[in-house]
């Protein structure tokens, strides 16, 4: 692995939900800002690993790193028991992503109530970009952005490109 260089790391951050009209853009936008972000130099790619636009986001990382092996894919992740109520379908498709990681990090051994706000903060403290989907004004993915912008990263809206 690259080691963990900030300046060549970048982290995502969306919702869970991803509006229906939305999801064909946000793939297409997600291996475009790859690879352009792959061609200033970043190799490290940080996702939440909850469902919705993490999951995409670690989906389209895993497919860049197939042309580009340089790449790796850290999956952050706010407690062990995560997907404890996910449908066992989404279940599969996360413990896969989890399998195909280059590192798993648990902020949090168990659930509380600001594991959450810990994962998103970790993942910002990391990187020198934020790759988001944000379509509301609050919620984890607005509180994200607003402290990527205190901590005077760099922000892609996924919907802009």
């Amino acid at each position: 692995m690259n080691g963990n260089n900030i300046n060549e790391t970048c982290c995502f951050t969306g919702h869970r939900i991803i509006q229906s009209g939305d999801m064909t853009a946000v793939r297409r936008n997600l291996s475009r800002v790859i690879s352009a972000l792959f061609d200033e130099g970043y190799r490290r790619f940080i996702t939440g690993g909850a469902l919705g636009f993490d999951t995409e986001a670690a989906l389209a990382v895993l497919k860049a790193r197939e042309n580009a092996p340089e790449i790796s894919l850290t999956v952050a992740v706010p407690c062990r028991e995560q997907d404890k109520l996910w449908s066992d379908e989404q279940k599969e498709l996360y413990h896969q992503i989890l399998d195909e990681a280059d590192e798993v990090v648990y902020v949090s051994e168990e659930y509380n109530p600001g594991c959450m706000h810990k994962r998103n903060r970790f993942m910002v403290d990391s990187s020198a970009a934020v790759v988001a989907y944000i379509n509301q004004p609050k919620g984890g993915t607005a509180y994200t952005v607003c402290y990527a912008m205190d901590e005077g990263r760099r922000i892609i809206n996924i919907m802009d490109i």
